[in-house]
This record gives C-alpha cells, sequence and structure tokens, in this order.
C-alpha cells in the first residue's frame, strides 16, 4: 500500500468516526433515549433531550463577547475545510492511469503515442503465456511521460517464483521497455498463489 492510499483510509476513517459520532449524538438526543433508557448523560454533555440545541443563546452570547474576529474566522475555517475537502474529493476522481504513453519518454512536437489500455493488453496477453502462471494482469499508472507498469501473476501449482520472475522481466518487461523506448520503466510486480485442492499423500 503506497503512501497516497494510506492517507486516503486514514482521512475516510477520521470523517466516518466523526459522521458516525454525531450522527449517534443527534440520533440519541432526538429520540430521547436518556429518558427512555433511564440512564444519566455525562456532565456537560450536549444535545440530551429533543429540545435541546447544540449553541445555545448564552453561549452565542459568549462567542460573540470574544470580539468581532471570532465569526469571520469560524466562517473562514469552515470554508478553508469545505475547499480542501472539496480538492481532496477532486484528486480521487483524477484518473490516475494516464491515457496513453509517450513513446521514447519526453514527446517531440510530433510524438507518437501508444494507448495504456493497449499496452496494458499487450503484457498482460504475453505474461498469461509465461511457464507456471496461470493469470496474469497489467495496467499502466503515472503520468504520459513518465509511466510505471504494475503486474500480477497468479502462479499454477507447480509455479515457482523466481523462474517466473525471470521470465517476466526478459520477456513482456523487456518487450514493453524496447517498445516504448523507454529502457528504465519502473515495474512492480506482484505475485500470488492460485486456490488449489489438497493433494493426496501417498
Amino acid at each position: 500500500m503506497n503512501g497516497r492510499s494510506t492517507l486516503n483510509r486514514l482521512l475516510m476513517a477520521l470523517s466516518g468516526l466523526v459522521l458516525l459520532g454525531g450522527g449517534l449524538l443527534i440520533l440519541t438526543a432526538g429520540l430521547d433515549l436518556y429518558r427512555r433508557l433511564h440512564l444519566a448523560a455525562p456532565a456537560g454533555w450536549p444535545l440530551t433531550t429533543p429540545h435541546d440545541v447544540l449553541l445555545s443563546n448564552a453561549d452565542r452570547i459568549g462567542w460573540s463577547d470574544q470580539g468581532w474576529w471570532w465569526w469571520p474566522a469560524v466562517i473562514a475555517g469552515l470554508v478553508l475545510a469545505a475547499v480542501l475537502a472539496l480538492l481532496w474529493l477532486l484528486a480521487q476522481l483524477r484518473r490516475r492511469r494516464p491515457g496513453s504513453v509517450h513513446l521514447g519518454g519526453t514527446p517531440p512536437p510530433e510524438s507518437v503515442e501508444v494507448r495504456g489500455r493497449a499496452l496494458s493488453d499487450a503484457v498482460t496477453a504475453e505474461a498469461r503465456a509465461l511457464p507456471g502462471v496461470e493469470q496474469a494482469s497489467a495496467h499502466v499508472t503515472g503520468r504520459a511521460a513518465r509511466p510505471c507498469l504494475h503486474v500480477a501473476l497468479t502462479l499454477t501449482d507447480d509455479g515457482t517464483p523466481a523462474p517466473v520472475l525471470q521470465a517476466l522481466c526478459h520477456g513482456p518487461v523487456a518487450h514493453a521497455r524496447d517498445c516504448t523506448g523507454l529502457p528504465h520503466l519502473p515495474t512492480r510486480a506482484q505475485l500470488n498463489v492460485g486456490k488449489h485442492k489438497a493433494r493426496r499423500a501417498e
């Protein structure tokens, strides 16, 4: 898992916890569960009855006495949080896979490009034909001028990781580098073991 995925999952987990806590707080007060279940709400706990409000008049007056800058600062903070959340959402929707790969790296004015999907399909088809490979998939990520190749292989029962990896490097990966003119095309390989039935020992 890369750093971006870890950050995304952490932010989603924190957002989910905040939303879950706020929803449970409002639901508990709206259904008047403290009174119905004969429970004592924690001291200073907001929203304990259906008639409670999150910010009372006394609280609003108290915060207003802090100075003229208080409410503009709160509004600015909320706007900033909304903008950051929107930018984060747009970053998730942005396509991570390049639509095409520039042959030779830096594209000249009359550059030749190959579709990223076509390159992925070619590597996938060649990788599936390797001995010891049961299933294979490949996809291209990164920018068009600096693509990265990710290959996932599922080995057969008699497949050995070392020979399969060597065949992958000298076969599909080498051919992809030759075809794109990128001798240093970064490649990441993931080897998995397929599910198979247990064998009887004789």
